[in-house]
């Protein structure tokens, strides 16, 4: 990334559409309950993404949630991705999500990703995904990208995805609690684990392991900052003010409007220059205090 020329570095954006893959409506009743959860249907296509935030000088770091074994839909190649960033490397990067029940086979993706198609980090969403954080299944995932010292950020908290569906779509939140990534976060201590999300209803366990653990953080991304718990604010003011990170979740949240609310937010002016480029340019490897 030219860091230099960019405001500031989202450092959580998804891939809604596939214009490699054609289309697949499997499961399209979950889509249509998140358009009503979020109030938006807005599902721009990674070009358009990528205008999106170029025309705002805003960088991006973009991944899709791979969920094949939970909820039977064809992911988006992680490879589309990687190619989108490779073209606009000045201000994107990808980050690749493996479905943890791919085991040994996800790992060897991960490593060929990482070594071949310059994968940055890892996404994963234990609820839509459909596994603990420390399940078994997921090591050999852990151990790649341990052994590269990259970071992978972990959804916390309520999801929107399933929310108001019978059965919840068959999707567990308590598999998002943040407290579940402790002993991730102990046994794999070269990667970085980041918790996405104001972690609503356990954002004080979200703190407490950030304090106690150095390679946790926190991204900020799913809520407008003018909603943000006091304490995440406070805590984002003062001892994590070096691991707090700027994320929309766009397309559900627009960069805009995140930004607008957060200089409303009660952050210190010392402190937001870090969680909107500079601590994502240490996280990432790109330099910075």
């Amino acid at each position: 990334m030219n860091v230099n020329d960019l405001i500031a570095i989202d450092i959580h954006t998804h891939a809604e559409v596939s214009c490699w893959n054609p289309f697949d409506n499997y499961g399209e009743e979950y889509d249509r309950a998140a358009d009503k959860y979020f109030g938006s249907d807005r599902r721009p296509t990674i070009a358009e993404t990528v205008a999106y935030y170029r025309e705002r000088k805003i960088g991006l770091v973009m991944f899709t949630v791979d969920s094949e074994s939970q909820m039977g839909r064809r992911r988006i190649p992680n490879e589309e991705i990687c190619e989108a960033a490779a073209a606009n490397s000045d201000m994107m990067i990808a980050f690749a999500s493996i479905d943890p029940h791919k085991g040994k086979m996800g790992a060897r993706e991960a490593r060929r990703l990482i070594e071949e198609n310059g994968v940055k980090g890892f996404k994963f969403h234990p609820t839509v995904q459909g596994f603990l954080p420390y399940d078994r299944m997921a090591w050999p995932i852990y151990d790649v990208i341990n052994e590269y010292k990259l970071p992978a950020i972990f959804h916390s908290g309520h999801s929107g995805i399933g929310s108001g569906m019978r059965c919840g779509g068959g999707l567990r939140v308590q598999n998002s609690n943040p407290m579940l990534l402790e002993d991730v976060a102990m046994n794999w201590p070269d990667m970085q684990v980041v918790i996405a999300h104001p972690s609503w209803p356990w954002q004080d366990e979200a703190l407490s392991l950030a304090l106690h653990k150095p390679n946790v953080w926190i991204d900020l991304s799913g809520w407008s900052p003018k909603y943000f718990p006091q304490q995440l604010v406070q805590y984002a003011n003062t001892l994590l003010k070096d691991r707090m990170l700027f994320g929309s979740d766009y397309p559900l949240i627009t960069p805009e409007r995140w930004m607008s609310d957060f200089d409303e937010a009660g952050f210190k002016d010392k402190v937001k220059p870090l969680i909107l480029k500079e601590n994502a340019m240490r996280l990432l490897g790109l330099g910075g205090k």
